[in-house]
């Protein structure tokens, strides 16, 4: 049986998924809608065998996350205690999910549209020619009409404001809507009491006709706008994770599986499972992640590495899901199904990175922590001084100027500044084969300024291939390989299978081995028959004692080459040397030059001999390096280097380098790496070249100068707006900034801020 072949099911039937625990196994009739039995047997309709359904997978509860403050999380939808946003879904699909508080805030600002223009052309018609209100409605008869239009616009759809800033209050989480539902429920409250009780007012409030001015066109104006507002930011919100759901959308709906017998039938792609044999036609996509093993073809994997040239696949190739078939036929493994494939992980690591916090984020929560007070504290001395020194209406004055402080000083905008730029450059990242593990990882990369690059599998293409074989008198060549390469079969090193598969090609015969050892950094060495044998670098001969005499001058030139040389010593002595050779990277030197021109210094970190490393430096342009490192000791000239004030990332992608991603101020693991290597980095690179590094390093710097124009616009916009609203100008020009239109600013300097977030979304990188 081979290794893509399911175990035959007693009686002939397919073999199914397994029922999870807690479920009943059905048997349904695939002729048949509808009829079911927990046992096997026949259709009572048409006779047919029925055979066992796969049990439905259990839904997965959505959760609910406020985008500014990712510590909430909430099993429904509604608002964050903090800062009064609507919450939104922590699971990203590729429909587009329903948005009841998108819907609900669309619903309120219509209804308080059709009533406030009416309420807006009573109380400001006088100001339009031709129109003449004043004349045609009495003035008691037109605050009363007011009345009864703004009352169900600020009730009824300003209400969720007027929740959010008593839970604000009540939670001691002031926010904007804190200022909106202040700002709004003062010009209502003072409105309805001048309309019901005008008697009450002093001279001090009332114009020179000697009425009582209402302002109820003030407060509905102010809702719609706000409202206009949130549904605005809204919808624009909903587009950051535009890139998520176009590589949600990749992913085919169903698969064709090949069955034992050599019959092939499409399935849902939610049943297909570990070791499933899948045909992948021409100009099909690749269901899941697997490994071909039967067919060649060219594959498009630009979806999700961000590389357009189609890549070679044969067998033995690996194949990501949702990656295109090109003209020929394929039929693949399955090794990763459901939210084990590279897509899902790729989809979930952004949807995280997206959804954690920056550390300039602090810096906004800071400010925000005195600003709302701040800005309570500036109305209460705007009101106190109209009412003072203003003209008459002196207190009419002071309540309007007031109202207008609290508004337009809403910090939504400043808020939103960075959560918006790194949801969008998340999924700006994804798109390009850039996965950031967190917001953290988005802001320090932009700082780097020397870059360690691990040789092998970073710079090469981590498949090395024997190159030389040298054999001293007394032994021959074929020997020498074969000593060495049947001690490599017991090391796991990508230079040990190059020896190994260079033996086989050139058709000599392996031993076998015993009393194996390998010696980290240095060599292996075991018993071959009765004869000791050791491979490894000149460490090893040294720790065993061998002088390696005329062998160490042939040694060093093949290094000079760039080519890695292992000697061979048979019972303490030399007996000749292998050299190994990994290509280097067609992307290589390009990248290096794209890096060089960022401003970053490239420093070269490997295991080989210092030969033979700058060799390849030299031919590359790599400033630095440093050879002969141990394993261990990778992470400790990371330190030495952070030591001299470097600001360091480290690119690597096996399970020795994670130490020095850690240790670095940004690891880079390159996707064709361990999973080891990936968890420990903050930036990971689905292809696997340096060009990778190139964009991640475009992106985080555009991705910081977007945040830093968002804080500008916010901080810039309340610092001018509060004492225009205040009234600083009215001494000298004579201007007040009316709260209807400091309403407007306010609401559009939010969307302005989203706009400008999704702006990195057409980024060059």
């Amino acid at each position: 049986m081979t290794e893509h072949q399911h175990a035959p099911h007693p009686g002939g039937e397919p073999p199914t998924r397994a029922a999870s625990k807690g479920e009943t196994a059905k048997y349904v009739c695939p002729m048949c809608p509808g009829v079911e039995s927990p046992e096997p047997g026949q259709c009572p309709k048409c006779g047919m065998a029925l055979e066992p359904s796969a049990p439905t997978a259990p839904a997965t509860r959505t959760q609910w996350t406020c985008p500014m403050h990712p510590q909430i999380v909430r099993d429904e939808p509604g608002e964050c205690p903090i800062c009064g946003m609507a919450l939104e879904p922590m699971q990203v699909t590729a429909e587009e999910a329903d948005n009841p508080e998108l819907r609900d805030m669309t619903r309120r600002f219509w209804v308080g549209l059709v009533l406030t223009v009416p309420v807006f052309i009573l109380a400001m018609g006088s100001m339009v020619p031709g129109l003449g209100v004043q004349a045609l409605v009495p003035h008691d008869l037109r605050v009363w009409l007011e009345l009864g239009l703004a009352t169900p616009v600020v009730l009824y759809s300003g209400w969720p404001f007027f929740q959010r800033a008593w839970r604000s209050v009540v939670g001691w989480n002031l926010n904007m809507f804190t200022l909106i539902g202040l700002g709004t429920g003062v010009a209502y409250v003072y409105s309805v009491v001048a309309a019901v009780f005008p008697d009450i007012f002093p001279a001090s409030f009332r114009g020179e006709s000697g009425q009582v001015g209402v302002y109820f066109e003030a407060a509905a104006v102010i809702v719609t706008l706000v409202l206009l507002g949130q549904v605005m930011e809204l919808r624009a919100r909903s587009s950051t994770n535009a890139a998520i759901k176009s590589l949600l959308g990749l992913a085919p709906n169903t698969a064709r599986r090949v069955n034992d017998d050599g019959s092939e039938a499409d399935v849902p792609l939610e049943d297909v499972q570990i070791g499933d044999r899948l045909r992948v036609r021409p100009g099909e996509k690749v269901p899941v992640d697997g490994t071909v093993v039967e067919g060649s073809s060219s594959v498009d994997e630009s979806m999700i590495t961000g590389e357009p040239i189609p890549v070679e696949k044969g067998e033995g190739g690996k194949v990501i899901g949702a990656t295109v078939n090109g003209t020929g036929s394929l039929v693949i493994e399955a090794e990763r199904v459901g939210s084990d494939t590279l897509l899902s992980q790729i989809v979930q690591m952004v949807a995280e990175a997206s959804r954690s916090r920056a550390p300039i984020q602090n810096l906004v929560d800071v400010v925000a922590a005195y600003f709302v007070p701040a800005v309570v504290v500036t109305a209460v001395i705007t009101f106190v001084v109209w009412g003072i020194w203003g003209p008459e209406p002196a207190m009419a004055y002071a309540l309007i100027n007031a109202v207008a402080v609290l508004i337009i000083a809403c910090p939504c905008a400043l808020g939103l500044a960075t959560p918006m730029s790194i949801m969008v450059a998340s999924g700006k990242g994804a798109s390009v084969g850039v996965l950031f593990k967190n917001a953290e990882a988005i802001q320090t990369l932009r700082q780097v300024d020397t870059l360690i690059i691990d040789k092998t599998g970073t710079l090469t293409e981590g498949r090395p291939r024997l190159q030389d074989v040298v054999a001293l008198e007394g032994f021959d060549e074929s020997a020498v390989l074969s000593l060495a390469a049947t001690l490599e079969r017991g090391s796991e090193h990508p230079l040990a299978a190059a020896i190994v598969q260079g033996a086989e090609e050139r058709g000599v015969a392996l031993e076998r081995y015993t009393d194996f050892q390998s010696v980290t950094g240095k060599g292996v060495e075991g018993r071959i028959g009765e004869r000791h044998v050791a491979l490894g670098n000149r460490a090893l001969m040294d720790h065993l004692s061998v002088d390696a005499g005329e062998l160490g001058e042939r040694a060093e030139a093949f290094r000079a080459e760039g080519k890695t040389v292992m000697f061979v010593a048979i019972d303490g002595k030399p007996a000749g040397l292998v050299t190994v050779a990994d290509p280097v990277k067609e992307t290589t030197p390009e990248a290096i030059k794209a890096l060089h021109a960022e401003g970053i210094r490239i420093a070269m970190l490997t295991g080989d001999s210092e030969t033979t490393a700058r060799a390849v430096a030299g031919k590359l342009g790599i400033d630095e390096v440093i050879a002969e490192v141990l394993p261990e000791q990778k992470a400790e000239k990371v330190k030495a280097l952070q030591r001299e004030g470097r600001f360091v990332a480290m690119a690597g992608d096996g399970i020795n380098d994670a130490p020095a991603l850690a240790q670095a101020q940004v690891g880079i693991a390159m996707g064709t790496g361990t999973d080891v290597a990936m968890e420990s980095a903050g930036v990971t690179l689905v292809r696997g070249d340096l060009n990778g590094i190139v964009r991640a390093l475009k992106l985080s710097r555009a991705t910081m100068r977007n945040i830093k124009q968002n804080l500008f616009f916010a901080f810039v916009y309340n610092s001018l707006g509060v004492p225009v609203a205040a009234g600083i100008l009215y001494p000298f020009v004579g201007i007040l900034l009316s709260p209807m239109i400091a309403a407007a600013a306010m609401s559009f300097s939010s969307v302005s801020v989203v706009g400008n977030a999704l702006r990195l979304r057409r980024q060059a990188i």
